[in-house]
Parts: structure tokens; sequence; C-alpha cells
């Protein structure tokens, strides 16, 4: 029996690698590598638990990603300018790519954000464009997902003991509709480019599963958790004080938003979750319950 390929994946121990890595196993056609900075953290051992092999490197040190991208036919590459700040994201993601097409991966998946292509003016939008140039020019044979907003930011405790207390507070008008998408089917399509390289080289692909106003976001807390949720909209001044980044993101979703062709992606991916569905499968339902 031929030995499985190998993907090297970054980011496993947070949300989009670790759900990278998890569709990957579960897919029993790789062997998947993943790199973090400390593999005997409780994130790191629980993907081990998985099957997934741990390799200590850093994402800011090229020699360290070399031996874990040594033997890799695909890698998958994810950074946050949330917890590293916009410049480092950036460097990250250059030397990431630039390991890669050093060790001869035959496909690189990398993801970005929604609308990263269309001139934002959102800096942690922006940031990943400017991978997405980088990547383009190494002239990697890759596949560039593009997730519009995470069905998971809700979890956050800010949003969470609001939400459970009866409020969803966003600085978005009423009326104004978001798209959507669950970590795990960002994996689900991760994984899937990787099983079909001849069809997802060279696209990029703005991933959404849902679509919805914040009304009816807080009308869909209502009925998974049984107790009223109402929508209260923020001043934007109020975000601002703590984070331009996020006012400008927040305005451009009121400006411009997301464009994902969702029913084309259900076609692809047909277990792509509704916000509705996410809500009752991350246990939204027991959440109420135990707040109460």
């Amino acid at each position: 029996m031929q030995d499985k390929r190998l993907i090297v994946a970054a980011g496993v121990t947070g949300n989009q690698g670790g759900a990278v890595a998890r569709k990957l196993v579960e897919a029993g056609a790789w062997r998947v590598r993943g790199i973090t900075r400390d593999p005997e953290k409780p994130a790191a051992r629980a993907v081990a638990d998985l099957g997934v092999e741990l390799i200590k490197a850093d994402l800011e040190d090229r020699a360290s990603l070399d031996g874990a991208l040594a033997g890799a036919y695909g890698a998958f590459s994810v950074q946050s300018s949330w917890t590293a700040g916009i410049e480092a994201e950036v460097r990250q993601g250059k030397l990431m790519a630039e390991a890669s097409r050093d060790a001869g991966a035959k496909h690189f998946v990398y993801t970005s954000v929604g609308g990263a292509e269309r001139s934002t003016g959102v800096p942690h939008f922006d940031s990943k464009w400017r991978i997405e140039l980088h990547v383009g020019a190494l002239g990697l044979p890759a596949t560039i997902l593009r997730p519009v907003w995470f069905m998971e930011n809700f979890t956050r405790p800010d949003f969470r003991d609001a939400i459970l207390a009866g409020t969803l507070a966003m600085a978005l008008r009423p009326e104004i509709r978001l798209q959507m998408i669950a970590v795990e089917d960002i994996g689900a399509f991760a994984a899937l480019a990787f099983a079909r390289p001849g069809q997802l080289i060279g696209k990029q692909i703005e991933l959404a599963g849902d679509e919805l106003s914040m009304s009816d976001t807080a009308a869909a807390f209502s009925r998974v958790m049984g107790r009223p949720v109402t929508f209260v909209q923020m001043p934007i001044e109020r975000v601002r004080e703590s984070s331009e980044d996020y006012a400008l993101m927040l305005e451009w979703f009121e400006r411009e938003g997301y464009r994902a062709d969702i029913a084309a992606l259900r076609a692809m991916h047909p277990g792509l979750m509704t916000f509705e569905q996410w809500l009752r499968k991350a246990g939204w339902e027991n959440a109420a319950q135990r707040a109460a």
C-alpha cells in the first residue's frame, strides 16, 4: 500500500487550523503534520490525540518551517492579525508561502478573508490580500479560501454573555444582511481543495453558509435557546473607541459586504451548515439551560 501523502498545517491549535486538521484526518487519505510553537500545551495534545503529528516550529522562523515542511505534498496556511499584529501576520504568511514553495509543495491552501481582493480599507482584510499577492507572485499551485464572518464569533465572551442575558448588540443597521460561516465548514472546504486539486488549484473561493440580518440572527438565537433575544444596534463610535480596524470592518459590511455564492458552495459541500444548524450543533440550547 502506497504511503499517504503529507499535508503540513499551520494554526492547528486555533479555530481554522484545528478544523482543517480534523477534516483531513477524518478523510483518511492524508498524513497530517501540525505546526505549533508548543507541542505540550493542552490544545496541541488534543490535536495530537486525533492522529496529527505535531512538530515544533514558528511562523517567524524560516529554519523551523523548512524542517516542518520537509517532504510535504501540501501545506495549509493561516495567520491571525488579532494575535500577531498586521505586519507580523504578513511576514508569517509570506514566509510560510516561501518555505512551502522551496519544499516543493504541490498544493498550497491559504485562508484569507471574504472581500480581500476588493480594496476594502479594512486593515486585517488588506493584510491578507498582501499575502495572496505574494502567493501569486511565487507561482505556487494554490487554492485561496476567503471565509466570511465566523459563526464562532458569537461565542466570544462579550457576545455570549449578552446573548444569554437576552441581547444581541452589534453596530449594524437591523436590515443589513451579514454572510456567516461555521469554522468546521472552512475545514471541510480546505479538505475538499486538497482532495480535488485538478478542480480547485488556481481558484479563489469566498466561503459562507448563511446570510442573515442581525434581527434574523437574534430570532434564531431565540428559537434555539427558547428564550427571547433582542437585537440592539450599537453606536459605531463605541466600537471605534476600542478598535478602529473592527469599526472599519463593520462600516464595510454596511457599504459593500461579502459576496459568497452560498447555493454553489452547498452544491460543492452539501453538509454546509446554516446558522441555526450551527447553533444547535454548538450547544446553544444547553448553554441557555445552564445560564438559567
